[in-house]
């Protein structure tokens, strides 16, 4: 008999199998291992003996289970006839609810068409009533328009302006109902007529205007008042009414001005221009005082006739400068600007300035009516296209008037430009002529440092007068021909008076550098041909501190050259504030075409030559102590002493400059520190350099040597607050630890190198391995000197280099190197014994170097 089939259900009937009885039962799980489950049954034999008891468990299970399917099975039979009783019963439902939806339809549609028939007549009463109230508001409007034309009429007539305005206006708003009415006669009529009116009421005033302003009664009380209301309906016309009563007007009022100030008259010239402003603003208390209650406010007279003059005016300077251009100098220039820009800026304080942006959006008015001449304004009505209020044009502009004048002096700029250009190469010649007159820079007072030379001072306090002045005239082109010129100075400056004032590198007597003439510099208008010129001077100055002898300063030319370098400084800060300042005040467009980075690399180029000039000098002053050292005979020293001569006379020169160097670069102290760092760094591998000169060198010697390079170090390392012989030390003050780092690297190495030279040459592997484990950095050019030094020829150092290379070869492949192999002891004789011995030495001899320090 073979068993049943397995029945495997998929994933998610299983896990719903699973929510709905959940069991912990083995029995239940899908993937029950049959063999696993019986042996954990029955793990021993001994549990054999419940065999049969476990078996009558599992076939009740069995027999119970199958009782349940056989109960289930019957029970869904039961529910699949009740289901089909259930189905025909909801259909039943359905075909009794539709017909019930088709009977409330029907009833729908019955009172839908009842509710029509009772509201017809509703609406047709709706519709009546909205028909007669529109007739009647246009019978009504009607009525107001032929009556307001006929009175309109009586008015125009009899020139009551006042009654005339307000009626105007409601009448032009009743017409606007009658817009879709146009084609009925009796309206078209009637709209023509209102259009007549207003056409003759608007050459009428202008008439009445004309006669009131240039006949015998212009001051009649009367007349004014009349004209007044008149004003109030030309703001109801249309704006070119308005445009053409302005433009007229304000024509009128400036007559007298081009009498007055024709280009003929001696008061046109720029040296009498404030007498044109001073005219206007008479002229404007007495406009204010006769017409100022006449116009409506909103219509800004004055403003339109400060404006009309400043037109007048700027073409009529334009004018005159273009025909006598040859007798423009730069005071007269200047005394024309700077009372056209305070005029300007009068007026800004006094007007809105809201007429002067519409002068793009008016119309020109050649043309003559009512027999008066009416010529082309540049101030009047906005369209319609453009509101603009006293309110929003504030918020916008603040100096409304700025330029409005002075504009017609840009072209003639050059002129004060080039006069400032003559001033600035006076200035420099001046200032490399005082250069020769000066003496010796005087030694700064303690804690003040080296002052900033007067010159310096004097350069940029013009370069501020002229911004200013600039920026007052012009912030378009002229400022960056400015920024030019400022830059073509600051290299004249830095060539013919920073680097002229160095000594012995800046003196031509001293034949070292040759500067080019200031006529030459003067005639190199181009900034490009100026830079080649100025970085070659810079070059030439680079090469003094390398090829050549080496020159010597005494103290005052140190002073001096300290002096040189806090002025760089001084000209570095400044001219990036220039540079920011400059870029304020000119145009936003222009201001990326402001750039003083060149000038900026030219001045640090000056600073790091002027640390190397000192640098230079202090290792001069160290050769003596040097060359001392190199002659000792260091192989015939018998004992360890106190330090050497060659080291007093190295910590000597460091005394002698380095605390001079520190007063003077007070306020600079980022100098003094590159001017340490420097020297550290150039003279320690001098220093080293020099050991190796020092052969053949004994023992002792090199003990002495090690004892002298300790206390050179320990110097060193406090060269920053290093002071001279006999003063008290400075306190509180530590070196930057850049400077630090540098000093221990470089003078550690030198210890170590005369370490190695202490280690005895016998066994040969055990100095090599002495040397490879104290230095670093190690190759075999170093050990050659380092084997001269113990006094070994070169034909016998063979034996040491190929160890030495051997070494390298093992360490490069992983291998011991010349570690040496054994045990925890040492046999003696043995290199390692020797090196043990070696060390024990220099253990000594450091202990003996703390102890004395």
């Amino acid at each position: 008999m073979s068993n049943p089939p397995i029945v495997a259900f998929p994933p998610e009937v299983q896990a719903a199998i699973e929510a709905v009885l959940p069991s912990d039962d083995p029995l239940d799980t899908p993937d029950l291992d049959v063999v696993q489950y019986i042996n954990k049954l029955f793990p021993t034999e001994q549990s054999l003996a419940g065999l049969d008891e476990t078996m009558s468990d599992l076939n009740c299970q069995v027999v119970s289970i199958e009782d349940d399917m056989r109960e289930m099975v019957r029970s869904q039979t039961a529910v699949g006839g009740d289901a089909a009783a259930a189905l025909e019963e909801a259909q039943s439902a359905i075909i009794q609810l539709f017909s019930q939806i088709r009977d409330i339809k029907n009833k729908a549609g019955e009172s839908e068409s009842m509710v029509k028939e009772i509201t017809r007549d509703i609406k047709q009463l709706d519709t009546a009533k909205k028909n007669l109230t529109s007739a009647i508001t246009t019978l009504n409007h009607l009525h107001m328009l032929v009556r307001g034309t006929a009175t309109l009429t009586q008015l125009t007539h009899s020139r009551q302006y006042g009654e005339a305005a307000l009626l105007l206006q409601g009448l032009l708003e009743v017409l606007s109902h009658f817009k879709n009415y146009q084609n009925i006669p009796q309206i078209k009529e009637l709209s023509d007529q209102v259009e007549s009116l207003k056409r003759e009421l608007g050459d009428q005033i202008i008439k009445d205007f004309e006669v009131g302003m240039t006949g015998d009664n212009s001051g009649a009380a009367g007349g004014s008042k009349q004209l007044a209301e008149a004003c109030l309906v030309v703001s109801v016309l249309e704006p070119r009414v308005k445009r053409n009563l302005v433009s007229w007007f304000i024509q009128l009022q400036m007559k007298e001005y081009t009498i007055l100030f024709t280009t003929g008259e001696d008061d046109a010239w720029l040296d009498k221009v404030d007498r044109r402003y001073n005219w206007l603003k008479k002229h404007l208390i007495e406009f204010e005082e006769r017409f100022g209650p006449l116009f409506p406010p909103d219509w800004e007279m004055s403003e339109r006739i400060a404006a009309e003059f400043c037109r007048v005016t700027r073409g009529d300077l334009g004018r005159i400068l273009k025909q006598r251009q040859a007798e423009v100098d730069t005071k007269l220039l200047l005394h024309a600007i700077q009372k056209t820009a305070a005029f300007e800026s009068l007026l800004s304080r006094r007007f809105s300035g809201v007429t002067l942006n519409t002068t793009s959006q008016l119309e020109s008015i050649n043309n003559t009516q009512g027999g008066m001449e009416v010529s082309s304004n540049p101030f009047g009505e906005p369209t319609e296209e453009f509101t603009l209020s006293t309110n929003n044009y504030q918020a916008i502009n603040l100096t409304p008037f700025k330029g409005i004048i002075s504009q017609c002096f840009e072209p003639y700029l050059h002129i004060y430009l080039e006069a400032q250009d003559r001033n600035l190469a006076e200035m420099i010649n001046r200032f490399a002529g005082d250069l020769g007159s000066q003496g010796a820079a005087p030694a700064p007072e303690f804690g003040e440092g080296s002052p900033v030379l007067s010159s310096c001072g004097d350069l940029f306090v013009f370069y501020r007068k002229c911004l200013v002045q600039c920026s007052e005239l012009s912030t378009g082109q002229p400022m960056l021909a400015l920024a030019n010129l400022f830059r073509k100075y600051l290299r004249e400056y830095t060539s013919r008076v920073l680097v002229a004032s160095l000594p012995k590198i800046g003196n031509t007597a001293g034949g070292s550098l040759q500067l080019p003439a200031m006529s030459q510099l003067s005639q190199l208008k181009d900034l490009s041909q100026l830079s080649q010129a100025t970085t070659g001077i810079l070059a030439n100055f680079s090469s003094l501190l390398k090829e050549g002898e080496a020159v010597r300063f005494s103290a005052a030319d140190q002073v001096m050259i300290c002096s040189c370098l806090v002025t760089v400084e001084y000209c570095l800060d400044t001219t990036i504030q220039l540079e920011e300042k400059m870029k304020q005040k000119v145009e936003a467009g222009l201001a990326d075409q402001i750039n003083f980075s060149g000038e900026l690399d030219m001045f640090h180029s000056v600073t790091g030559n002027c640390v190397g000039l000192l640098v230079q000098e202090l290792e001069c002053a160290c050769e003596q102590g040097l060359g001392s050292m190199v002659r000792v005979s260091w192989s015939a020293v018998e004992q360890v002493g106190d330090q050497s001569l060659y080291v007093s006379q190295l910590v000597q020169a460091m005394r002698s400059m380095v605390p001079r160097l520190r007063d003077c670069l007070q306020t600079s102290r980022k100098y003094f520190t590159q001017f340490c760092i420097k020297f550290v760094s150039s003279f320690i591998p001098k220093f080293i350099s020099n050991l190796y000169k020092c052969k053949p060198v004994g023992t002792v010697g090199a003990e002495q040597l090690l004892l002298d390079t300790h206390s050179l170090k320990t110097v060193l390392v406090d060269l920053p607050s290093l002071v001279e012989a006999g003063q008290v030390k400075l306190v509180g003050r530590k070196a930057p630890q850049a400077f630090t780092k540098v000093v221990v690297k470089g003078m550690t190495r030198a210890e170590m190198i005369l370490k190695v030279v202490m280690s005895p040459l016998e066994p040969a592997r055990a100095f090599v391995e002495q040397y490879v484990r104290l230095v670093q950095d190690t190759d075999g050019a170093e050990l050659s000197k380092l084997l001269e030094m113990k006094g070994v020829k070169r034909s016998e150092q063979t034996a040491y280099l190929e160890m030495y290379r051997e070494s390298q070869a093992d360490v490069g492949g992983g291998g011991s190197g010349v570690a040496v192999q054994g045990g925890g002891g040492s046999v003696h004789g043995s290199p390692l014994h020797g090196a043990q011995q070696e060390q024990s030495r220099i253990a000594k001899l450091e202990k003996l170097i703390k102890n004395r320090l």
